[in-house]
């Protein structure tokens, strides 16, 4: 019999009077081992010698021994103990007020359970990943195509210049393939885990064939459904494609210092939004902070739940109508810095106090990072799986931007090309950061009235400080974010507004007419609706602002 049901073979023999039997009409004795015809069933009881057990074919092997009477058949099953049991040990005092059941209800009830976990594992779960899988090498090739039209660029650099050009040449030709390195590490290793992935629900589909086939009553009713680890709702592939257009939308500039690479920007997967006229409010989320405990952060990876931190040592997160989902104590007491959620739902938040950066897994709290002599304030995912921590030191009396993979540090942004600080210091520092549709690192820098943008190299872009209306050191940006088209969102809590800039640093807009309170942390889903925690009222607001 196939997992559906279907008989592989068309007939059986009774073992009595040798007559062909189709396996719907065919019985089984399961004590003897005897295919039997309907009319021979009575004639095969009749034989008082042994006892015998007269099933349907189809549900032979059902019959089990108990293994305290073994004299006994077990014909009932006890649902509180999980084992099967005959006649004898209900009439005993063990199984006194359980509840029991027919045997075969339970294999039953546990084969359709079985068979709908194997018809979506093979009809559902096990295509995407093979989708998945075979795009990957389509996305190297891609990767490979663009790197040759970059080398290609370079080379054609190189015949127009000079000696001294040349150094430059190769330093970014290092460059590219350093780049070239990093984004081909991140595909092997995301093609990786979906090969392995793969793998285990093939195991899991032959695992869950042969039990459907089994009669056993001992696996099958013990039989627990794993699907939910392998349905693939983290998996971004919009992660993916951010990846290869980094890539792919790289030219060379000109500029004061040589020749370098730069982002000509990443077309968007996602269709052109353009600015509402009048931003809306879709709901109000309250909160559990308030006076005194104050709002601080929001995050927000889908949009249907938010987590939300403040000033005690609790991370709760609530759907969109107001109701706490789940909450986490922080491993220190203490109360986070700021939290994050990565590409695949994990959340990861700052621990001032212990200097430390932690993420969340299911329910285990893992400490990823821990620093010596510096701070951790601030911490966004980027779309490799990489961290952006901002850190400061109270001894140094500086502050800096460093790059994790992992724990591993990868880069370290602190100066610009003259030397002189990209951030500001302050003992109460307040540095928000995010990373941009085209890679770009925003840290909003409430201590220097300004945000300041580099490239992912590190380079300064540029520095927004407010509207070109607003007086010189009064602007004040608290949370920052980015949403699909690149466009970065920075909340002025003095204010009481949201201003909107694009990738480039020129303002477009504010959103002022949504009577926050003083708003604090700010991000956006995937859908750019945009939240915004209020620092005053403990209040989440859901803002519509493009369409």
């Amino acid at each position: 019999m196939d997992p559906t049901g279907n008989w592989a073979q068309d007939v059986l023999r009774c073992d009595l009077c040798e007559t062909p039997v189709p396996p719907t009409e065919c019985m089984y004795c399961d004590i003897c081992n005897n295919y039997l015809c309907s009319l021979c069933v009575g004639k095969h009881l009749s034989d008082e010698s042994t006892e015998h057990k007269v099933v349907p074919f189809k549900k032979r092997g059902s019959t089990t021994k108990c293994q305290k009477h073994s004299s006994k058949v077990c014909e009932l099953y006890c649902e509180q103990c999980g084992i099967p049991i005959c006649n004898q040990c209900v009439s005993s005092k063990e199984h006194k007020g359980h509840d029991i059941v027919d045997v075969v209800e339970t294999l039953d009830s546990q084969r359709k359970i079985m068979l709908s976990d194997w018809q979506e594992l093979e009809k559902s779960i096990y295509p995407k990943y093979q989708e998945i899988a075979y795009n990957i090498p389509v996305q190297k090739d891609d990767l490979k195509k663009n790197s040759n039209k970059m080398t290609a660029a370079i080379d054609k650099h190189a015949e127009d210049l000079h000696r001294e050009i040349d150094i430059m040449i190769k330093k970014l030709k290092l460059d590219l393939a350093e780049m070239d390195s990093n984004h081909l590490a991140v595909l092997n290793e995301h093609e990786n885990k979906i090969l392995r992935t793969i793998s285990e629900i093939k195991q899991r589909i032959a695992d869950l064939k042969k039990l459907l086939n089994s009669n056993d009553v001992s696996p099958v009713s013990a039989y627990k459904s794993r699907n939910a680890e392998f349905r693939p709702p983290g998996i971004n592939k919009d992660q993916i494609y951010r990846l290869l257009g980094s890539l792919s939308a790289l030219s060379i500039k000109k500029e004061e210092q040589g020749y370098t690479m730069v982002s000509k920007g990443v077309k968007s997967p996602f269709p052109n939004k353009q600015l509402l006229d009048v931003p809306q409010i879709i709901t109000k989320i309250n909160t559990s902070y308030g006076k005194p405990m104050r709002l601080r952060g929001v995050t927000s990876l889908c949009g249907k739940d938010i987590w939300t931190c403040g000033s005690k040592n609790i991370i709760s997160m609530y759907n969109l109508q107001g109701e706490l989902v789940n909450s986490v104590q922080t491993k220190s007491g203490c109360m986070p810095g700021d939290i994050a959620v990565t590409g695949s739902g994990d959340l990861v938040y700052t621990d001032e106090e212990y200097r430390t950066v932690n993420i969340i897994k299911n329910t285990e709290i893992q400490t990823v990072i821990k620093l010596q002599g510096w701070r951790p304030l601030n911490v966004c995912s980027t779309c490799t799986g990489d961290l952006l921590v901002v850190m400061d030191s109270d001894v140094e009396r500086k502050t800096k931007v460093v790059r994790y993979s992992g724990s591993l540090k990868k880069q370290t942004f602190q100066f610009n090309d003259k030397g002189e600080p990209l951030y500001s210091f302050c003992y109460i520092n307040i540095k928000y950061i995010r990373e941009n549709r085209n890679l770009d690192i925003c840290v909003a820098d409430r201590d220097a009235f300004a945000v300041v943008v580099v490239n992912q190299a590190g380079k300064l872009r540029f520095t927004y400080s407010g509207a070109p209306s607003t007086p010189k050191n009064s602007f004040s940006p608290y949370g920052i974010t980015t949403d699909s088209q690149g466009r970065i969102l920075t909340a002025e809590g003095n204010r009481h507004i949201i201003h909107i800039l694009d990738q480039d640093g020129q303002f477009l807009r504010y959103i002022d007419n949504c009577h926050f309170e003083d708003p604090w942390g700010i991000c956006v889903d995937i859908k750019d609706n945009l939240f915004v925690a209020e620092w005053k009222t403990g209040k989440v607001k859901k803002i519509q602002y493009s369409i």
